[in-house]
């Protein structure tokens, strides 16, 4: 049947068309649905400020085509310091390395089915057979994949998805020149991608500055609306408006403007743990699970991976002896996603929990520790590493560490 395949792949994000992609390699037959017309394809979900590292550009074999600039450092800053950590990276073109990724997996074999949105599960006693999609259309197939982010109409009637509103982040980015990325009242941004952590900007959140080239760059911020973002924020105060007065009162800004004719890109995801990622015949990938990176926000890279995982285990269940995509089968999914796409997950929450919890008297502060530390006490910091993190803690924080225990113990 026509309407018959291995794999359902809902959504063509990073993590979808990756999964398609992958399992198109191996032979099998996979659609993929996409809601967004073709023609503008991706117009509505072009939200990502893209920036990765050289093991993603590596795994995946992604081509300088798709890059708008290659890095050479990251840049931490607070309100009144910076630190500086070598570490080259590349700031993509969002919406052609989707259209590339795309057509990787078209050239595997993947049917791509766009102007296709999924609008729930077809199930057959108890298990997920199929979705239905486009209105009134459906397609059947062994294994489904929800890869359609925070919507996750699939995930969400399976009991798979338990995103918590109360953990969701929001963005905006704005691509612009002209910007003075060499400012002498500040670090030199040339071929750089820099975070800032100052709740003047970004309450609760963090803003940056990621270099494209010449006097160009995407500027944006996000934050999380929790205690630190009602403490910190403005009344009544939007993201739009948090933008704007960075815009204003930056004198790096003064003298840059939108792109005409570029997106402003607007997107969200959710900062937590996930739950169950998978059931009997159905895997949840990308923001659906969600995988964003917690203490940073890169999503590319680990969407990716996740859906790399879900290839394999799908490989993995088709070539047993008797084929199995049962519940237990399926759970090499989430065994593979917890070592190999987010390890120490739990951990890293943590930290960004407490990190945005912190004064920007407290970011100052960091900034000169990391400045004083050892060359790679960030890079274990970031991992996860307790050890390191421990080492970044003084004295004084004891009132923010009992602050952040009072939250969690009350459930805040």
């Amino acid at each position: 049947m026509s309407d018959r395949f291995d794999v359902i792949v809902a959504g063509a994000g990073p993590a979808g068309a990756q999964c398609a992609r992958d399992i198109a390699q191996r032979g099998y037959d996979v659609l993929v649905l996409e809601a967004e017309p073709e023609d503008d394809f991706p117009r509505q979900s072009n939200k990502s400020t893209a920036g990765t590292f050289p093991s993603m550009m590596a795994s995946f074999g992604v081509p300088d085509e798709v890059v708008m600039n290659y890095t050479d450092d990251v840049v931490l800053e607070s309100p009144n310091h910076h630190y500086v950590q070598h570490q080259p990276g590349a700031v993509l073109e969002f919406a052609e390395f989707k259209q590339w990724l795309v057509a990787e997996g078209r050239e595997e074999g993947a049917t791509y089915h766009f102007d296709s949105r999924v609008n729930g599960p077809i199930m057959d006693d108890g298990t997920i057979a199929g979705v239905r999609y486009a209105g009134g259309e459906e397609a059947y197939a062994d294994i489904v994949v929800d890869a359609t982010g925070p919507a996750a109409p699939l995930a969400k009637e399976l009991g798979v998805s338990d995103l918590d509103r109360k953990h969701q982040a929001i963005g905006i980015e704005w691509e612009m020149d002209g910007v003075e990325v060499n400012h002498p009242d500040y670090a030199d941004l040339t071929d750089t991608m820099m975070l800032r952590l100052d709740h003047n900007y970004a309450p609760g959140g963090y803003a940056w500055i990621f270099h494209t080239g010449g006097d160009t760059a995407k500027v944006g911020l996000c934050y999380i609306q929790n205690e630190s973002h009602e403490q910190y924020g403005k009344d009544g105060a939007a993201i739009d408006d948090y933008l704007h007065s960075w815009l204003d009162t930056d004198p790096r800004f003064a003298d840059a403007e939108r792109i005409s004719g570029k997106q402003q890109h607007r997107g969200s995801a959710h900062i937590q743990m996930p739950g169950s990622l998978c059931t009997d015949s159905f895997m949840a990938i990308g923001d659906t699970v969600p995988t964003i990176d917690p203490l940073w926000g890169e999503g590319i890279h680990k969407g990716m991976k996740s859906g790399r995982m879900a290839a394999i285990t799908a490989d993995r269940c088709f070539t047993e002896a008797d084929p199995d995509t049962s519940a237990e089968a399926m759970s090499v999914y989430s065994k593979l996603w917890h070592s190999e796409v987010a390890p120490r997950m739990r951990e890293r929450l943590l930290m960004t929990e407490l990190l945005y919890l912190a004064p920007n008297e407290r970011y100052d502060t960091l900034l000169s520790d990391l400045r004083d530390a050892d060359s790679d006490m960030l890079a274990k910091a970031n991992a996860g590493n307790v050890g390191a993190m421990l080492r970044l803690l003084h004295l004084r924080d004891v009132p923010l560490l009992g602050k952040f225990a009072k939250e969690r113990l009350t459930g805040g």
